[in-house]
C-alpha cells in the first residue's frame, strides 16, 4: 500500500482525511495521522481499516524521522512555523511534501536541494493562499492566451458565518484563529497599486477605507486592504498591471465598528496591562478613557469617539457586554489585544449548530482588441457543521487532491512551489467543482476602481 503521513489533526483536517480515506480502496492508500494529541485523529479516522493514528511530537526528532521515513508522501498540517523541520527531513529522506501554509524564507531556501533530488515541496495549497492562486491564474492565463493584456486585478477572501447562523449585530463570528482577526492589518501600512500609482493605507485608517462587493444570492459585503497586495505581482505575471489590490471580506458595517477598537488602542499587542487578571471588562474599557469624576464609562467613550446614542455602532458595543463590571478578564500580564480577544470570544465563538462560510471574489480588468473588459468571479462555500466546516473543506480538499496527484505522478515539477501552474490548478479546480467549490463568472462593464472608496 502507498503510505501517506498527515502530521497534525486540527480543525482544517476533517475533509482532507475524509477525502483520502474515501479514495483509500481504489487508490491503494494507507493513512497515518500523527499528532501529539491522538484523540482528534482517532475520531476523524473512526476505526477505518486503511488508517492509523499515532502519537507524534514534532519536536521529538527520532519519532518524527521514523514516521517520515516510513511514508511515501508527507502532509504537514502543523502551525506554519513548524513546517521547516518536517521539510528538511523530507529532503534528507527523499519524500515529497504538501502544506497549505505560506512559503517562508526558510522553506524557499530548500528549493535547490528539492530540485536536485527531484522532490516536490508544494506549499500554499489551501484556500487563501491556495484556491485564490489557482482560480486567479485560471482566468489570468485564459485572458493572456486570447491575447488580452491585464490592467486590473483585485482579489478578496473572507471567512465568515453562514447566513442561517448570522445572528449578531456584527454579522461576524470567529471561524478561524481569533488572534489573527484581532491583530489583522498591524505591522506596516497596506500597500497596493491604483491606476499606476502606489497607494498606502496606515493601520489607523485601514478600516475606514473599504470597498463594497455584491454577490448574487448573498447580498453586499465590504473589504479592507491586505498589508501587501503586491506580494504576488511578479508570481502572477502582473508586473505591468496598473491596478492591483487584495483584501479581506466582512459584512458591511463591520469595519467602521471595528475601527472603534483600533482608535481606543485595544488591538495593540506590544505591551502588557498592569494587574490585568483582576480587571473587569468595564475596567479594561475605562483604562483607555480620560478620567472624569462624574461621567460614566459609557458617556466618556461616546464623547471621546463622537458616537451618537442612536448609532448602530453603539448597539454593537453594548451587545459585546464590554461595559460589564462583574465579568473578569482573568488573564495575567495580558496585552490589550489578548484581553479584547477574550471579550470577543464570549460573543463570537461558533455555537455547536452554527455553520461557517468562505467567500472569495476576483475582479479581472483587461484590454483586448482595443476595448476594456472586466470579468468578476465569485465563490461561496458553506460549512456542514462544526467538524466539516467550509474552512476545513476549502483548505483540506486542495491539499488532499494535490497529495494524490503528486503520488500518481500527475504533478511532476520539482522544487519549492505554489499552485500557479496549469498542471496543478486545472485538474484540482475541476475536481473541486464536484465538491461544490465553484466559481461563477460574470462579464461586466469595465469599472476600474471605485474612486469613492479608494
Amino acid at each position: 500500500m502507498r503510505k501517506i503521513l498527515v502530521i497534525g489533526s486540527g480543525k482544517s483536517t476533517s475533509y482532507l482525511i475524509k477525502y483520502l480515506l474515501n479514495k483509500s480502496e481504489s487508490e491503494n492508500l494507507h493513512l497515518t495521522i500523527g499528532d501529539i494529541d491522538i484523540e482528534p485523529a482517532k475520531k476523524l479516522i473512526n476505526n477505518h481499516s486503511n488508517a492509523t493514528a499515532i502519537k507524534l511530537d514534532v519536536f521529538n526528532e527520532a519519532s518524527r524521522i521514523k514516521a517520515i521515513k516510513n511514508a511515501d508522501i508527507v502532509v504537514s498540517m502543523l502551525p506554519a512555523r513548524f513546517h521547516i523541520e518536517v521539510a528538511k527531513d523530507c529532503i534528507n529522506y527523499k519524500k515529497n511534501m504538501v502544506t497549505a501554509s505560506y512559503v517562508s524564507p526558510e522553506m524557499q531556501a530548500l528549493n535547490q536541494d528539492a530540485k536536485a533530488h527531484g522532490l516536490i515541496l508544494m506549499n500554499e495549497i489551501g484556500v487563501d493562499p491556495g484556491i485564490d492562486h489557482m482560480s486567479a491564474m485560471h482566468v489570468l492565463d485564459r485572458i493572456r492566451d486570447k491575447g488580452g493584456k491585464i490592467i486590473l486585478f483585485e482579489s478578496f477572501t473572507g471567512g465568515l458565518v453562514a447566513p442561517e447562523s448570522d445572528n449578531n449585530l456584527w454579522n461576524y463570528k470567529f471561524t478561524w484563529n481569533p488572534r489573527n482577526v484581532v491583530i489583522a492589518g498591524q505591522g506596516s501600512a497596506a500597500k497596493f497599486l491604483q491606476e499606476g500609482t502606489y497607494k498606502y493605507i496606515p493601520y489607523n485608517r485601514l478600516f475606514r477605507r473599504t470597498e463594497f462587493l455584491d454577490i448574487d444570492g448573498f447580498g453586499r459585503f465590504e473589504a479592507y486592504a491586505n498589508r501587501d497586495s503586491l506580494k504576488y505581482q511578479s508570481v502572477y505575471g502582473l508586473d505591468h498591471t496598473k491596478s492591483l489590490y487584495r483584501g479581506t471580506i466582512r459584512r458591511v458595517g463591520f469595519s467602521r465598528a471595528w475601527n472603534i477598537f483600533v482608535a481606543l488602542g485595544m488591538t495593540d499587542d506590544s505591551y502588557t496591562i498592569d494587574d490585568s487578571e483582576n480587571m473587569s471588562y468595564r475596567d479594561f474599557v475605562n483604562a483607555f478613557l480620560p478620567y472624569s469624576p462624574t461621567d460614566s464609562v459609557e458617556l466618556k467613550l461616546r464623547h471621546a469617539l463622537k458616537i451618537d446614542q442612536d448609532d448602530i455602532i453603539w448597539d454593537k458595543l453594548v451587545e459585546l457586554d464590554i461595559f460589564n463590571d462583574s465579568k473578569q478578564v482573568g488573564l495575567k500580564k495580558a496585552t490589550p489585544a489578548q484581553i479584547l480577544q477574550k471579550i470577543l470570544m464570549d460573543s463570537w465563538t461558533l455555537e455547536p449548530q452554527d455553520k461557517d462560510m468562505i467567500v472569495m471574489y476576483h475582479k479581472f480588468g483587461y484590454e483586448l482588441d482595443g476595448k476594456k473588459h472586466q470579468i468578476d468571479a465569485t465563490m461561496v462555500t458553506l460549512g456542514e457543521d462544526q467538524t466539516y466546516t467550509a474552512m476545513a473543506k476549502t483548505v483540506g480538499l486542495p491539499v488532499a487532491m494535490a497529495t494524490l496527484a503528486i503520488l500518481n505522478n500527475k504533478i511532476t515539477t520539482p522544487g519549492v512551489q505554489i499552485p500557479i501552474n496549469k498542471e496543478v490548478y486545472e485538474p484540482i479546480l475541476k475536481e473541486l467543482e464536484a465538491y461544490g467549490i465553484v466559481f461563477k463568472e460574470k462579464q461586466v462593464p469595465y469599472l476600474g476602481y471605485n474612486p469613492e472608496t479608494l
